[in-house]
């Protein structure tokens, strides 16, 4: 029989040992869990799980991995070849539908490559396509046939680092994979004058149709980051594009140029010149192409452009611009929020325009209409080509934080006509009178407007009847030392 006095030399020797084991046990489950929160700051693999890879969904007939064409993703070989030899095997499946082509986690150096009909380029989470700096890799491309002899030097031009022409059914899509052009050497050797060609874009698409650009990230430029010339049916949705706001010269966010049947939707844009920029080529040449920009849609878009512009129409617009809308546009730290640009010798219109629910927060001017942007490709230009500017149209357009609301820049020449404004709030920085700044303007007001109209504008009350006609249409107050 078990007795009290024999439990009681027992347990000492039992917690003895077993205090032993416990305490081993403790470090060695301590340790475990060290390690293994370890792994998941600074890469140690005891006992690591691996992220879950997302497969890419299979949007062609076919599908390729880069790396089934010898591609290492290691940032440092050159996938050029690679990626053409990629691009050839899916052109041939053209009759079958296309292929796509996926680009995994890694950083796939590559220089300059073209695209091909019926593709669908995927970029994985984590996949970096990346430009190489050396610009002797970049191919020269003749100047666009709408702006004459280049756009920054006179000659041929830099291609862009994804290119595409006369293109049909292509997608550039993924799980917000990038695109980097590495552009900080590009804009040292600009500032420094140092290149003897103009800058190429990120990614250019010419004379194509049916173009999808989604949920993918665009980074660092040379110049443009996505410039569509002469397309028709190109929709851009959940794309990032971001390059430094200061420093980076000329890299516009999306520039549609010359294109028609577009729609921009729910990006953020944050670079170092304007977020977007509608163009239709430059000068003569512009007007002798004859290509306009028109039925554009821009809505849900988030920009910041500390030197230019959120959203902007020209200067380049010889082509004509008509039938833009712009709604849900959230503007901040900017130097301005929408601009319209243009001069004597640009020709062509701009007409039918819309901006609708339009929020400006920190932003030094709101609303800015130039007609003096004297950037001129030659001296051939004719400075009796004289654009046309009118039926532009604001509507809900609110802020904080803002020094001029309005800058409508009309001249003798290039008057701006049928001009509306219809309820407008902006909380102002400068407690100065002219604020909304006209000069040979005619339009109206619509409502509630705050800060008080400029004396152009005639007045007219919510249900639409007129309060006051304007006596002064071409009337100047625009003081640009504000």
């Amino acid at each position: 029989m078990f007795s009290f006095h024999k439990l009681r030399r027992w347990l000492p020797g039992f917690f003895s040992t077993h205090r032993t084991l416990f305490l081993v046990l403790w470090i060695v489950g301590f340790a475990t869990v060290f390690l293994w929160q370890s792994s998941s700051v600074d890469g140690i693999r005891f006992f690591r799980r691996a992220l879950p890879v997302v497969a890419a969904p299979k949007l062609r007939p076919v599908s390729y991995n880069i790396t089934d064409f010898g591609g290492v993703g290691d940032g440092v070989t050159l996938n050029t070849e690679a990626f053409e030899r990629a691009v050839a095997a899916i052109a041939r499946l053209g009759r079958r539908g296309g292929g796509q082509l996926n680009v995994p986690p890694g950083v796939w150096l590559t220089a300059p490559f073209n695209l091909t009909s019926h593709m669908t380029l995927f970029l994985a989470e984590g996949a970096e396509i990346r430009g190489i700096e050396d610009e002797r890799y970049w191919p020269l491309m003749p100047p666009l046939p709408s702006y004459g002899f280049g756009r920054e030097q006179k000659g041929p031009r830099y291609g862009s680092l994804i290119h595409g022409q006369n293109l049909k059914d292509l997608v550039i899509t993924g799980h917000n994979g990038t695109i980097n052009g590495q552009g900080q050497a590009w804009w040292t050797k600009y500032l420094k004058r140092l290149l003897n060609n103009t800058r190429g874009p990120l990614v250019q698409i010419m004379w194509s149709k049916d173009i999808i650009i989604s949920n993918i990230t665009l980074r660092n430029s040379p110049f443009w980051t996505l410039h569509p010339f002469d397309c028709k049916n190109v929709t851009v949705t959940n794309v990032t594009i971001l390059a430094p706001v200061t420093g980076a010269p000329n890299t516009d966010g999306i520039d549609p140029d010359s294109c028609e049947d577009m729609v921009i939707e729910n990006c953020y844009i944050c670079v170092g010149d304007d977020g977007i920029a509608i163009k239709s080529g430059w000068d003569q040449y512009g007007i002798a192409y004859g290509r306009p920009s028109t039925n554009i849609l821009i809505r849900n878009l988030t920009v910041r452009s500390v030197v230019s512009a959120g959203v902007s129409i020209g200067s380049e617009m010889s082509g004509g611009v008509s039938n833009v809308t712009v709604e849900n546009l959230n503007v901040w730290e900017s130097r301005r929020g929408i601009r319209i640009k243009t001069a004597p010798g640009r020709g062509g219109y701009i007409r039918n325009i819309s901006y609708h629910n339009v929020t400006l927060d920190n932003v030094r001017v709101g609303i800015v209409i130039k007609t003096d942007y004297n950037e001129h490709p030659d001296k051939g230009f004719d400075p009796r080509a004289v654009p046309l500017i009118e039926n532009i149209s604001f509507s809900q357009i609110h802020g904080q934080g803002v020094r001029v609301p309005v800058r409508i820049h009309g001249s003798e020449d290039i008057p701006v006509k049928r001009v509306s404004f219809r309820n407008m709030s902006v909380g102002i920085t400068y407690k100065k009178k002219h604020i909304f700044q006209c000069s040979f303007v005619q339009g109206r007001v619509i409502g509630s407007i705050f800060p008080a109209p400029c004396e152009n504008l005639d007045v007219y009350d919510e249900q639409g009847q007129l309060v006051r006609r304007s006596v002064s249409q071409n009337s100047t107050d625009v003081d640009y030392d504000i």
